[in-house]
């Protein structure tokens, strides 16, 4: 019984030497995180599509952060861009995509599961894992983590997977970003009134 407390003891003492020597180094060795990273990261999308030349969105702004262009971001559109450059006070630019005069419509894949020969290319190819199925097996995309990104209809052989538009709900509908550089106050809407009825 005394060999058995005895090594309880030391392995007591072991654990909470190393215990404390593992918080101690966490601290002194902790790594800061770059705080305009973290607010870049909240202004971009997070479909994590790659279609700006990085494989996810944190990767994105951390570029950005290091001076890359802020006008990458197809799934963003203008007003992503617009918030990008309204937070690193930097003039605004065009986005970079071919329909970048049109304001991208958010939308979701669909399966049409009878079409469907189960190839996993799509399964693949979806960089937040929300088509579902096996090989040789009918796929189908959960809805609810769809991020639109559109990445998984080129790769189909055989052209079943459509891009359709997320019809606006209560629980969908959300309140589009401000534009950057409009300060409209109380006094000035009575100012704009008095001028026109004038």
């Amino acid at each position: 019984m005394n060999l058995v407390f005895l090594a309880v003891l030391v392995l007591l003492a072991l654990g909470a030497a190393f215990g404390l020597i593992l918080g101690y180094a966490s601290i002194r060795f902790k790594v800061e995180g770059n705080p305009l990273v973290d607010e870049i990261d909240g202004l971009l999308p997070q479909t994590q599509c790659g279609q700006c030349g990085y494989p996810g969105c944190r990767p994105y702004a951390e570029a950005i952060a290091e001076g890359d262009v802020i006008n990458k971001c197809p799934p963003g559109g203008q007003g992503t861009v617009d918030a990008l450059a309204g937070l690193l006070d930097i003039e605004s630019m065009a986005l970079d995509a071919e329909d970048a005069a049109a304001e991208p419509i958010k939308s979701i894949a669909y399966i049409r599961e009878d079409e469907c020969i189960g190839c996993t290319k799509c399964i693949q190819a979806c960089p937040v894992d929300a088509i579902l199925g096996a090989a040789k097996q009918m796929h189908t995309v959960i809805t609810s983590e769809c991020t639109g990104c559109d990445l998984c209809v080129e790769p189909c052989p055989v052209d079943c997977i459509d891009m359709l538009p997320i019809e606006t709900t209560l629980t969908s509908w959300k309140w589009d970003q401000p534009k950057p550089g409009v300060e409209l106050i109380a006094t000035d809407r009575r100012g704009a009134v008095h001028e026109g009825a004038a």
